[in-house]
């Protein structure tokens, strides 16, 4: 019987798709038990696309709303189901893995015996769908850079979504969680850390709500979530998010660890594949040829020019920032990529994009 609900349930989660779909093989099923048990895998296979409330995917059981319910929160608690307050109803979701439940597994930044046995389970499912489909072609970009807009040159057009200071005024509540990423692999091994701090990563309305409800993330003021943001910039982070303009989350990320910079990075183009639609210029008067952009530059975009002045490769580069950010001599600023490509609007507009550049 349990064999039957855990088959059912990587046919569920083959269905929601993301980075790490569910797949029929040995590596599914011992951290699918790991991560659910019987009860929750089999409400998580009645659970209908959207948020719907107990009521709705208890129907699909065969038990009791309230057990159902029970079982429904007990799964939020672990980041394998979402869940929100909408209108005063109580309304839950299901997630795909990515993104969504390996990242809740490790917001909390927990190191427990549990979280250990589980981030390898997780690596080694993602390794072996890595290793038999590859890195997935990135025909029109899932994700965005956000980039360091105080170093954005006068003159140049600056919108709101290319402002991280602008989601920090707009939201309410703001949390701030544990990089899932470099805890996983912290987890797995503690000798792979590379140093960056790790509680920069941001959530916004709704999904900080979340965060803060269950525990993946602690809730913070606007002036704290400015000085995240300004600790994540002198460690040479990127701001990453999902490429549109309405955002429910921001990653701070280093080229070692993270999902959305290592999947660009395996790209042929990776600054097409990410990108903030900035790229850096230099001033060759201020100049010092000390290299140090050239060093710190996650995309490895830079290379010293003829005249001691760094070039840049366009075709690598995010228009993050961190070059500018860390010029000793300040010679470094950013100017607006004239192909530059406005970021969709919302999901809807994200979905519809990718499924046009999928057809071309």
């Amino acid at each position: 019987m349990d064999a039957e609900v855990y088959k059912d349930l990587c046919q569920t989660m083959a269905k929601r798709g993301g980075r790490y779909p569910g797949m029929d093989i040995p590596e599914f099923y011992e951290m699918a038990q790991e991560l659910f048990t019987p009860e929750e895998a089999a409400v998580a296979s009645a659970m209908p696309r959207g948020f719907n409330p107990a009521g709705a995917i208890a129907a699909g059981t065969g038990r009791e709303e309230k057990e159902v319910e029970t079982i429904l929160e007990g799964m939020a608690d672990k980041g394998l189901c979402s869940t929100a307050l909408i209108k005063g109803h109580r309304v839950y979701g299901g997630p795909p893995f990515v993104p969504g439940i390996f990242e809740f597994q490790f917001m909390r930044g927990t190191k427990t015996d549990r979280d250990r046995r589980l981030a390898r389970l997780i690596h080694a499912y993602k390794t072996a769908l890595d290793t038999r489909f590859g890195v997935p072609s990135i025909t029109f970009p899932d994700s965005r850079v956000i980039t360091v807009d105080r170093m954005v040159q006068a003159g140049n057009k600056v919108h709101t979504y290319h402002q991280v200071s602008a989601y920090i005024d707009r939201y309410d509540p703001i949390s701030v969680s544990t990089c899932f990423c470099r805890h996983e692999a912290w987890l797995i091994d503690e000798k792979d850390h590379c140093g960056k701090p790790d509680d920069v990563c941001m959530q916004f309305g709704p999904g900080a709500q979340f965060a803060i409800e269950r525990k993946m993330g602690r809730q913070v003021s606007k002036d704290e979530a400015r000085a995240v943001l300004k600790k994540s910039e002198e460690a040479g982070l990127v701001h990453c998010t999902v490429n549109q303009q309405e955002i429910d989350f921001l990653c701070n990320c280093c080229p070692c660890h993270c999902m959305i910079l290592k999947t660009a990075l395996a790209q042929p183009k990776p600054g097409l594949a990410l990108s903030s639609g900035f790229q850096p210029v230099f001033d060759p008067d201020l100049c010092q040829a000390c290299e140090t952009c050239i060093d710190l530059c996650p995309g490895t975009a830079l290379v010293m020019g003829e005249e001691d002045v760094p070039k840049v490769d366009l075709d690598r580069c995010f228009g993050c920032g961190v070059c500018a950010t860390a010029c000793p001599e300040e010679a470094i600023s950013l100017e607006t990529r004239p192909e530059a490509i406005e970021p969709p609007l919302d999901r809807q507009g994200l979905r519809a994009a990718i499924k046009a550049g999928r057809g071309k």
